[in-house]
């Protein structure tokens, strides 16, 4: 089995003196674990930093085994970003949210669209925290537990929605949940539009959104928590007075 693709580096841990196990996050092949030789040296390891971009050239003997990989760098990749370590912190947390909430080897396209576009925007502080959460809610449309934030649930109104029911991840308007308001997720407007704007508590509202279905639907299922580093993430963001 051979393939070359567009990836990100998910992450790396060393294996035997040299090499590294990689974790890669393809366009078009989904999540791949490759050996990649001289992955610890100093030549390579900076190539390797979760979220850096590359060309990569997969070969395994048999499609399930351990295969070799070779890459190529694209563009700075995280070394742009050694000067802001927030958004150093979000790309990590990205990283560890998709390695931990894709399945390897199966191709999913919409999720590294989502990580590409999380990826150009880290730049801006103002706009990255809120492109986090749709990065989140993109991983879980593309597997299969989308939001569904088209018109109220409850009355078919496509006006005033304002929370989500978190057992069906479908939008509520405010007359429909005012009763049940207590047991109901905030939906922040930015959620809903690209021109919503953002207001104070819209990012965390989103994160807590995104987070309970990532619980509920993925990593619970699974038996595994939220990722550490979403966790340092969302105190980092709070720190900054971000959320």
């Amino acid at each position: 089995m051979e393939f070359q693709d567009d990836a990100y580096v998910l992450s790396a841990r060393a294996h035997g003196e040299a090499g590294a196990i990689v974790e890669f996050l393809t366009a078009r092949h989904g999540r791949y674990l490759a050996h990649v030789a001289g992955g610890a040296s100093r030549r390579i390891k900076p190539f390797l930093q979760a979220g850096a971009r590359c060309i990569v050239q997969y070969r395994a003997r048999v499609s399930d085994q351990l295969g070799s990989a070779s890459l190529e760098p694209v563009g700075e990749g995280p070394s742009a970003l050694f000067d802001d370590p927030l958004a150093l912190a979000g790309l990590s947390a990205a990283a560890a949210v998709a390695g931990g909430a894709l399945p390897e080897r199966e191709p999913y396209p919409g999720a590294f669209l989502a990580f590409e576009a999380l990826s150009a925007t880290l730049v801006n502080a103002d706009v990255w925290p809120a492109v986090f959460v749709r990065f989140e809610a993109g991983l879980l449309q593309d597997l299969g537990f989308g939001l569904d934030l088209s018109k109220c649930a409850a009355t078919g109104a496509l006006d005033d929605l304002v929370y989500v029911s978190p057992r069906t991840g479908r939008a509520v308007s405010r007359a429909a949940g005012a009763p049940y308001h207590d047991k109901m997720l905030a939906l922040p407007p930015f959620m809903l539009s690209s021109q919503g704007g953002l207001e104070p508590g819209d990012v965390k509202a989103g994160l807590d959104l995104t987070g309970h279905f990532l619980d509920s639907f993925v990593f619970g299922p699974l038996n595994r928590p939220l990722p550490p580093a979403r966790m340092w993430l969302i105190d980092r963001l709070d720190a900054a007075g971000l959320l």
